[in-house]
């Protein structure tokens, strides 16, 4: 009867250590919560001081506490690290906030994170500033982008689309408000017509006006055209509806002078226009020429952009550009342009230089990271803006059927904008979703 029961003990324990060495490659959600959170908590409470301190992130404690340690207690002074002030495990890794001493700055953590990584054991660790001697410590305990699992929270409201997940576990979210006008590199194969697709499918259900450009003949944005505004799908189609959106532009300008508002959200309820967010497919298309009867064209069409790009934020006009890549090599205007886009998402590129083009003078940082991605993991992402601050993240796929049903669900919220009747696409009620061959738009009047 003993040697069955060590047999069974041993077996259960096998079975133990299979199903936990199935769950970390399967599972790493329940791994981590069943191993990888206890183990990872007491590393890090068993050596936070010593590894604080062996990465400079202590300092000298201040004259009357030093003096207070060596004369009352009668114990050496040694240097202060960060306060702990809270600590709360997650289902994907441990949050740490720190209160700073007098002597250090976020950016010092920040520079020390891949050291806090090593020493803890964790996949990633972010730092995020609070508020103003606060940081959280935001550590990632497997590698969350590798498949990609939203937050539940994340919807997209007021102007905001969650489209992505950062390295943190965290949404990264598409903000109009803050971020009006953006740019999306990648080449072909990168994710980035998918993360296009995640971000319509947000926009599709909020109360705003989708504009499409999309010089390939629409095969990317035609099966959208049920929740579309407006539709170009040829350079000549572009540049009159661009034409058309600065006439706009121009007269939400007399509107917003009538009222004394410096922005559409100062407007009354009653009055404000509906924003309309512009998405441009492939920016390349709009630039080149073929011939020197194009060139009056594209200086229509490049000025127009960057008309947009400059003043139309105040009116409630968003630009989302994307491109494979977009630098001086397109031409006149292009540096111009890209210059106002301050959100910027750089997929896998082909060069190191196509990276810079979206990072290098927002981000440089980031650069080496974009460079970086691999081909196996489509979708993956640098994402940065003005501020300097940038962060990996990976969109979830989508399939595009999905989208034109949101689309197709949505198609009530399509505004009357009478301004934009001679572009919106036509789509007959017998046609299936899913047939962006038989969607045509309507003629384009001059």
């Amino acid at each position: 009867m003993s040697d069955l029961s060590v047999w069974l003990e041993a077996t259960g324990a096998l079975a133990g250590a299979g199903g936990l060495g199935y769950a970390k490659c399967n599972a790493p959600g329940v791994y981590w919560s069943l191993v990888g959170l206890p183990v990872t908590w007491g590393r890090f409470v068993l050596s936070y001081r010593s590894t604080m301190d062996v990465c400079g992130l202590t300092v000298r404690p201040s004259g009357l506490r030093a003096f207070v340690t060596r004369n009352v207690a009668r114990r050496e002074v040694l240097p202060v690290p960060p306060k702990i002030r809270r600590m709360r495990g997650t289902s994907t890794g441990l949050r740490v906030t720190l209160r700073l001493p007098a002597g250090l700055e976020p950016a010092d953590l920040m520079a020390s994170s891949e050291r806090l990584r090593h020493a803890w054991g964790v996949h990633s660790v972010t730092v995020v500033e609070t508020k103003p001697g606060f940081v959280e410590l935001r550590m990632t305990g497997y590698d969350v982008l590798r498949r990609v699992r939203m937050p539940r929270k994340a919807r997209p409201h007021d102007l905001i689309v969650p489209v992505a997940l950062r390295e943190d576990a965290t949404a990264f979210e598409r903000d109009y408000r803050k971020a009006p006008m953006a740019l999306t590199l990648g080449a072909n194969q990168s994710g980035k017509s998918m993360y296009l697709r995640n971000l319509i499918k947000g926009l599709a259900q909020l109360p705003v006006a989708l504009v499409g450009i999309d010089c390939k003949r629409g095969v990317e944005q035609s099966g959208f055209a049920p929740r579309l505004s407006a539709l170009a799908m040829t350079p000549d189609q572009a540049a009159s509806l661009l034409g058309v959106l600065v006439l706009e532009m121009e007269e939400r300008f007399d509107l917003l002078s009538m009222h004394g508002a410096s922005d559409l959200w100062e407007l009354p309820d009653s009055v404000r226009p509906v924003p309309v967010v512009v998405l441009v497919d492939e920016i390349a298309e709009l630039f080149l020429i073929s011939s020197r009867k194009d060139e009056e064209r594209r200086e229509h069409l490049v000025t127009s952009l960057i008309r947009l790009a400059q003043m139309a934020r105040a009116a409630g006009i968003y630009l989302e550009i994307c491109g494979q890549r977009f630098g001086s090599d397109l031409g006149k205007g292009a540096t111009m342009l890209r210059a106002q886009l301050t959100g910027r998402v750089v997929h896998r590129v082909n060069d190191k230089q196509t990276a810079e083009m979206g990072l290098a003078d927002v981000a440089p940082d980031a650069v080496p990271a974009a460079s970086l991605i691999p081909v196996e993991r489509p979708g993956t992402a640098v994402a940065a803006d003005a501020s300097g601050g940038w962060s990996k993240i990976r969109t979830p796929e989508i399939s595009k059927a999905e989208v034109v049903a949101v689309c197709r669900e949505f198609a009530h919220l399509v505004p009357d904008l009478p301004f934009l009747d001679p572009f919106r696409p036509f789509v007959p009620a017998e046609v299936p979703a899913a047939s962006p061959s038989l969607v045509t738009p309507r003629p384009v009047t001059e």
